[in-house]
């Protein structure tokens, strides 16, 4: 590569009904030379909002998990380097400013960054949720999405460094969107966790919860966040108890 040619970097999305997110999204990525968004058919503005960004491309495929749509989308990128985001997520300024100075000279083949949550009016700096880093920026060639459905990871066959700018996280707007993304992750979580031989027992309902709530309130600071930090914690114990409860049920149901 000839000197101070930096390598043209493709963002890749998914989304599905993000019409109140997805704006905010793309205007943190108007540096990359090309964006990727893979819509699973959303029913509201998604694609209408998405189209009016430049140097986007809108491809839209049947929902398949998680993990197989983010590969599909990285796989439609045009260029060798990929910032994979949700339509949640925000490039920061300074993120974006470190992003394009490694990339005048990359010696790494993937990229971490810590991800910063805004969570009911506040930024949360403990809990176990900062920070809390996240591949995110890699070499195509060299990368790929794995996991269970609905927790994914970008893996990367090579170097992997640290940035430290931060990635913007703006999961939930209020107490019941997380109740909604309990019910949706645990429904699914309990599902493949059953699928793969996985099963619960009465332990598993009772103390994975409470350790859960220890490690992120006590272990991991979460009180020093506040109310916002205690309902975190309480509620990523109903998480876990939500999780193996409903795998415990689905065990305990009469074979057909």
């Amino acid at each position: 590569m000839p000197a101070n040619t930096s390598p043209k970097i493709s963002a890749a999305i998914i989304t599905h009904n993000e019409e109140a997110k997805i704006s905010d999204c793309l205007k943190s990525l108007s540096w990359v030379d090309e964006i990727v968004l893979m819509d699973s058919h959303s029913s509201d503005k998604t694609r209408e909002i998405a189209a009016t960004f430049p140097k986007i491309k809108i491809i839209e495929r049947a929902w398949e998990g998680h993990v197989r749509q983010k590969n599909h989308a990285m796989s439609a990128t045009a260029h060798d380097w990929v910032i994979s985001l949700d339509a949640d997520e925000r490039v920061s300024a300074r993120l974006r400013e470190e992003i394009l100075e490694v990339m005048k000279n990359p010696t790494a083949d993937g990229y971490s960054m810590p991800r910063k949550v805004f969570y009911i009016n506040r930024w949360i700096n403990h809990c176990g949720w900062y920070p809390a880093p996240k591949v995110r920026l890699v070499k195509k060639a060299l990368a790929k999405w794995e996991g269970v459905d609905p927790h994914d990871s970008l893996k990367v066959d090579g170097r992997v460094e640290k940035l430290s700018g931060d990635l913007y996280h703006l999961s939930f707007e209020n107490i019941y969107g997380h109740f909604r993304t309990i019910d949706n992750f645990t429904r699914i979580g309990a599902q493949e966790a059953f699928k793969a031989g996985k099963r619960a027992n009465i332990l598993d309902i009772t103390l994975r919860p409470l350790f859960t709530f220890v490690k992120m309130y006590l272990i991991k600071l979460g009180f020093l966040d506040g109310i916002p930090g205690l309902i975190i914690c309480v509620l990523s114990a109903f998480h876990t108890f939500t999780k193996y409860d409903r795998l415990y049920t689905l065990q305990s149901e009469p074979k057909k």
